[in-house]
């Protein structure tokens, strides 16, 4: 599959769409318009790629809604050559969105048919990231800190593991909630032992899940 001129003309009209429902960091915009969402789709779904909507992927999971990913992205306030920490693959499309941001990516997947497809996926189109199969609860303590973390499903608890994984100065952006809908939450730490907490809103994501899929 090809990213052609209609592809990209489909893109920018998404983005003009991104934009008019608040993303003003141009940054992320220009992101997503690098980024070929069709490609990370099935090939059923590929007309609808440029909707700002979600769709599934497999394994429970979905590509999420361009606006979602812009909104997390915007609130993440990445930085070129920041180290992130992702804490789930899914698709990888989030994974490529930051990337094209000049981020050097870490990212975790539990789901393990998911992170073998991405993992070979994602380096076909240029994206080279750090691929991890595991519990994102855990985060990469091994890597840490870290100066970015992005959760891309909804917590039910605050991960105190990803917390502490932050560099003083880094970001920590969580949706917290139930399965009904999640608060977007946004963390800064301040010190060793002092985070300042906003909300920004009520969105619905998969739930973040313990542990990993054999």
């Amino acid at each position: 599959m090809k990213d052609t001129y209609r592809h990209k003309g489909l893109r920018k009209i998404l983005v003009e769409e991104v934009r008019g429902k608040g993303i003003h960091d141009t940054r992320v915009l220009e992101a997503l318009m690098k980024v070929p969402r069709h490609l990370f789709m099935d090939t059923g779904l590929e007309r609808f790629a440029y909707k700002d909507q979600a769709f599934p992927i497999g394994s429970g999971q979905t590509i999420s809604q361009p606006f979602t990913v812009a909104f997390q992205t915007q609130l993440l306030d990445v930085r070129r050559h920041d180290k992130v920490l992702e804490i789930g693959t899914g698709s990888g499309y989030q994974t490529a969105v930051l990337m094209e941001m000049g981020a050097t990516v870490y990212t975790i997947e539990r789901q393990r048919d998911l992170y073998l497809k991405t993992q070979s996926f994602l380096p076909s189109i240029g994206y080279k990231a750090n691929f991890f199969y595991g519990d994102g609860y855990e985060g990469l303590e091994a890597y840490a800190p870290f100066d970015r973390i992005l959760v891309t499903a909804g917590a039910t608890e605050m991960p105190e593991k990803l917390k502490s994984q932050l560099k003083t100065g880094g970001i920590l952006v969580v949706p917290l909630g139930d399965s009904g809908s999640q608060v977007m939450t946004r963390i800064v730490r301040k010190s060793d032992d002092e985070f300042e907490k906003t909300e920004h809103g009520r969105f619905v994501f998969v739930p973040l899940l313990k542990g990993r899929t054999m």
